[in-house]
């Protein structure tokens, strides 16, 4: 079966469970076709040197695309994205929360306490990205086959700029720890425990990674060593670029302190990895990511929260001193 028949029938499975949004495979296909046929008909009344140029310039100089094909994927991939940051989101605050809003979140819910309503939604939602990701990565790779261009994977470089590549959602990582979690808790069931076996922290040579496979055709290793101080990532946050790094090494690349926050790092502060910009005031903390760390590392967890304790400390009490002084006109 072609991947496109397998995506609709996956979306019309969707629509009855999470009613989570998707690309419209049959009307890309069209705007494909339609560029197609625009261009043999030029090729057919031009004379062949002047249809090889207009071949060879398409992809930046066809209306058609850069006027249907593209704003239109771009707008499908924004709320693709933007549905399961805000679902996967709500999903880990009703698992991460405690006493009376716990039960808050659950009432307003109109859900049972019961951790395999969990599981369930947050495996679709895990499959919903990868699912998407296959899509996006199909869709251009027809058009650069149309085009003899590469002018999607420029596309897809573009979109991972915009923070709206699905596999790079921080909330992503969240997930996948999350189902973790929930696999090695003692009053687990046999379903739950079943569901995510697929999903690991694998530790090679002291190097640890998130890995998650739940397609023949794709497989995720989401590394967890930050670049900045080259240890287990500790307290992890992720930027809107999807690097994930320490906080506090996080806080010392954007040039602030702990107490003032990675939300008022300066725009202009770039990712240390791959430099983009504005990507401190919307990083996300991992908490499940955390705990899953803390559980598989205690030795190093509790050396390392020792240090950063009194760092901590250290720079709390500059920060107070700075102000006190500052209020005194010292």
């Amino acid at each position: 079966m072609k991947f496109c028949k397998k995506y609709e029938e996956y979306l019309r499975g969707q629509e009855k469970k999470l009613k989570l949004p998707g690309f419209q495979f049959k009307r890309l296909k069209k705007i494909l076709k339609n560029c197609s046929r625009d261009f043999q008909s030029r090729h057919r009344h031009g004379d062949d040197v002047c249809s090889a140029i207009a071949v060879q310039r398409c992809p930046d100089h066809c209306s058609v695309c850069d006027g249907t094909f593209f704003p239109f994927l771009l707008k499908e991939m924004s709320a693709i994205v933007g549905c399961f940051n805000q679902r996967a989101q709500k999903l880990l605050q009703l698992h991460l929360a405690s006493g009376f809003r716990k039960h808050l979140l659950w009432f307003k819910g109109k859900r049972d306490s019961d951790h395999t309503f969990l599981v369930q939604e947050g495996k679709e939602l895990v499959n919903y990205a990868l699912m998407n990701a296959i899509a996006v990565r199909k869709i251009l790779k027809k058009y650069d086959k149309i085009h003899y261009s590469k002018q999607g994977q420029t596309f897809k470089s573009q979109a991972h700029s915009k923070h709206i590549e699905i596999l790079q959602s921080p909330w992503l990582s969240e997930l996948i720890a999350f189902h973790i979690n929930l696999k090695e808790t003692p009053h687990r069931s046999k379903r739950i425990s079943s569901v995510f076996e697929e999903c690991s922290l694998a530790i090679t040579d002291g190097k640890p990674s998130l890995t998650c496979e739940l397609f023949d055709s794709i497989k995720l290793d989401i590394d967890l060593e930050c670049s900045i101080c080259l240890d287990i990532v500790f307290d992890p946050v992720s930027l809107t670029c999807g690097h994930i790094f320490c906080y506090m090494c996080a806080c010392s690349a954007a040039s602030v302190t702990i107490v003032d926050g990675l939300k008022s790092a300066n725009p202009r502060a770039k990712c240390p990895l791959c430099r983009q910009a504005k990507v401190y005031e919307g990083a996300v903390h991992l908490e499940e990511l955390s705990i899953l760390l803390r559980r598989s590392c205690p030795e190093y967890w509790g050396k390392r929260l020792r240090t950063e304790r009194a760092e901590r400390v250290q720079q709390a009490k500059e920060h107070w001193e700075s102000m006190s002084r500052a209020f005194m006109g010292v």
